[in-house]
C-alpha cells in the first residue's frame, strides 16, 4: 500500500531552520524528519511512498537521492578506484536503509494540501493509500490502524490522537481563591486530528467539488467526507508529536538523547512506548486540521 506524505510546505512557523531547507529536511538526531516518518511505516512493512514536493523540493530529491547511494557505511578504495557498499566486519548502520521505492511529485510550491494529494492520483494506481503529514512522528499502529480502516467500509480514516500539554494546571474556587498549582501534569486534552490517514480511491470523486489548488486538505476535503458519512476516527492512545516550531524540535532533540524515543519504532518494533506530545489545541476558523497560531488556519481541531 502506498504512503502519500505531504512535503511541500514553507513552515513559516519553524522559519529558523526552514529559511535554508524545506520542513521535512529539518533534522532531529541527525536524520530529518521525514526519515523518521519514513521509518515508522517501513517498521509495518510498508515501503512504498508518494512525496508531494512543493517548497525547496530540490533539496528532498536531492536527500533522497543522495540516501539512495550513500546511505549506511561506505568503503573507498582509491588505489583500485572502487566503492563498496559495506566493509567487511564492520558493525551495520543501526538503522540501515529498508527497499524504499519512492515518487516525488513537484505539486507545486504555493499549492495547498487539498491540490497536492488531487495532484498525486495518477500516481496511485487506483489503490487504497495513506496519507500523514511531513512534520508529525507517532508509534501508531500502521497495520492495526489499516485492519479497522478495513472493518467498516468508509472512505476514510483518520487517526486521532490526545495530546497532552506542558502547561501548569490551576486549581480555583468559585471565587476566584487559588487552591492549588500543579506544574506541567501529563494530562491528555481532546481528541485531535492527528494525520495518519487511510483513503480509498473514491476520496477523490467524492470530494472534487470542495477541492482545489487554494483549498486546505482539513478545510474542504475532511469537513465534506464528515458531511457525506465516509469518516471514520481511529483512536490512537500512544505517543503522537508534530515539529511546528523550533521548541518542539528541540523537545525531540532532546527526548531523543535521553533514549525517550517511543516513535523510534524500528528500534523497538513492539511500538507500544507512550509519551508527551507538549502541543496545545487551538482553533479559529472551521475545519478539521493542524497549523499555527489565532489568525492562520485551523492548527487543531477537537473531535
Amino acid at each position: 500500500m502506498k504512503t502519500v506524505i505531504f512535503a511541500g510546505g514553507k513552515g513559516s512557523r519553524l522559519i529558523e531552520e526552514t529559511r535554508v531547507r524545506p520542513k521535512p529536511l529539518v533534522e532531529v538526531a541527525n536524520r530529518p524528519i521525514l526519515w523518521h516518518i519514513m521509518q515508522h511505516y517501513s517498521t509495518h512493512g510498508h515501503h512504498e511512498f508518494v512525496l508531494a514536493l512543493g517548497y525547496m523540493g530540490d533539496m528532498i530529491k536531492k536527500y533522497v537521492s543522495d540516501l539512495c547511494q550513500y546511505g549506511g557505511n561506505l568503503r573507498v578504495d582509491f588505489e583500485n578506484r572502487e566503492l563498496f557498499g559495506e566493509p567487511e566486519g564492520e558493525l551495520p548502520d543501526p538503522a540501515p536503509v529498508p527497499p524504499w521505492t519512492i515518487d516525488m511529485i513537484d505539486t507545486g510550491v504555493d499549492t495547498m494540501t487539498g491540490g497536492r494529494l488531487a495532484r498525486l492520483e495518477p500516481y496511485l494506481g487506483g489503490e487504497t493509500f495513506m496519507l500523514t503529514y511531513g512534520d508529525g512522528v507517532s508509534n501508531v499502529d500502521i497495520n492495526e490502524l489499516i485492519a479497522f480502516h478495513k472493518s467498516h467500509g468508509k472512505l476514510a480514516t483518520m487517526t486521532m490522537v490526545r495530546p497532552l500539554t506542558t502547561f501548569g494546571h490551576l486549581s480555583v474556587r468559585e471565587d476566584g481563591l487559588v487552591l492549588g498549582f500543579e506544574e506541567k501534569p501529563e494530562t491528555a486534552v481532546d481528541w485531535i486530528n492527528g494525520g495518519f490517514f487511510v483513503l480509498e480511491p473514491e476520496v477523490f470523486e467524492a470530494i472534487a467539488d470542495v477541492n482545489g489548488d487554494e483549498i486546505m486538505w482539513e478545510e474542504g476535503p475532511l469537513p465534506k467526507l464528515m458531511e457525506l458519512g465516509e469518516l471514520m476516527a481511529y483512536r490512537h492512545q500512544g505517543f503522537w508529536y508534530c515539529m511546528d516550531h523550533l521548541a518542539d524540535k528541540r523537545r525531540l532533540e532532546e527526548m531523543w538523547k535521553n533514549g525517550n524515543r517511543p516513535w523510534a519504532t524500528w528500534e523497538d518494533q513492539s511500538g507500544s512506548g507512550n509519551g508527551t506530545s507538549g502541543l496545545r489545541g487551538d482553533s479559529n476558523r472551521a475545519g478539521i486540521g493542524r497549523g499555527g497560531h489565532p489568525g492562520d488556519w485551523v492548527r487543531y481541531k477537537s473531535l
